[in-house]
């Protein structure tokens, strides 16, 4: 079953999104179907206040552009309120436990809480102890809303996710662990292409090829010829400091010219940004006709909508 195929249920049978490791297909196309719904009633000037008066806590440890202002944009246009709580604001991680944090979160009446922070576990405790929805911003492990976005965005740009080829070049961080799961799910064939010694974490790979196609390769060439989808992230992960043997090892994993000519005629560049030009892509790529990631950005605001909806709201239909 592709996503165009999929019969929208109107519900997820998921109280949280911590990763994309025990959502099903079925939960993912449930998710890009009603961000394509979203969508399109913003452009249509439709309000969706399908949220209204429910409160979104959004923790902060790791500071993010696109994070911050979509989820808030989104809440805001689902009718509901954020509360911005940065790493200064509060005392998670600086005297009080997490499962302390939840109880006075819970007491308040949140409805959900974005957190983008370092640790997964962090995350994991976070869900496992409030009264409320729990949504994994970004940790350093996973990073599922931007997964989730990009594949809507691949749909969007293709008009199908199954078959499609889609390679990502650099370190086998975050986001190639759930771009490899949500690929893999979604019937797209998946190929991580990172320097030995940076490859993604084998746990992971291993889970994502037990549902799909996933290819570790450290072979630019076997990555990138006829693939529809070319993909890289920075080389340092916020918080990293920057490492010259690291970036030895991955400037020849740099997206440019001479990758973009071995794949499809029709392929799209894709980024999840912020972008350093001339380390992990070139100029003449990132700025090219086939560059899509502005479109990929602002998809961040239509799926991470639908996951508020799906988990913070049984009744958006």
């Amino acid at each position: 079953m592709d996503v165009s195929s999929y019969k929208p249920k109107g519900k997820i049978e998921h109280k949280h999104l911590l990763n994309l490791l025990d959502y099903s297909p079925s939960d993912i196309y449930e998710i890009l179907h009603l961000a394509g719904k979203l969508k399109t009633a913003l452009y249509k000037g439709k309000k969706h206040e399908y949220l209204k008066g429910k409160t979104l806590a959004m923790i902060f440890t790791k500071s993010s552009t696109r994070t911050r202002v979509s989820f808030e944009q989104g809440i805001f246009q689902l009718g509901g309120h954020a509360l911005f709580l940065s790493s200064n604001d509060i005392q998670l991680g600086r005297g009080e436990t997490i499962r302390d944090t939840a109880g006075v979160l819970s007491g308040y009446g949140i409805d959900g809480v974005m957190i983008r922070t370092f640790k997964q576990s962090d995350v994991e405790e976070l869900a496992s102890c409030g009264k409320f929805a729990v949504i994994n911003g970004l940790t350093d492990d996973f990073h599922p809303c931007q997964a989730l976005a990009d594949i809507f965005t691949v749909y969007e740009r293709f008009g199908k996710l199954k078959d499609i080829k889609f390679s990502y070049f650099g370190d086998g961080n975050n986001m190639a662990h759930s771009l490899m799961l949500a690929g893999a799910k979604t019937g797209m064939n998946v190929y991580i292409c990172s320097p030995k010694g940076y490859e993604p974490n084998p746990e992971i790979v291993e889970a994502a090829q037990k549902q799909g196609n996933v290819t570790v390769t450290d072979s630019v060439e076997e990555a990138a010829k006829d693939a529809d989808v070319l993909y890289t992230d920075v080389f340092f992960s916020m918080g990293q400091e920057k490492d010259p043997a690291k970036v030895k090892a991955l400037m020849p994993y740099q997206v440019n010219s001479d990758v973009l000519a071995l794949a499809s005629k029709d392929a799209v560049f894709m980024h999840c940004l912020p972008a350093h030009r001339g380390e992990e892509v070139t100029e003449d790529v990132i700025d090219s006709t086939r560059s899509i990631i502005f479109q990929e950005a602002e998809n961040r605001l239509h799926v991470q909508k639908a996951v508020m909806c799906l988990l913070m709201n049984k009744k958006h239909r």
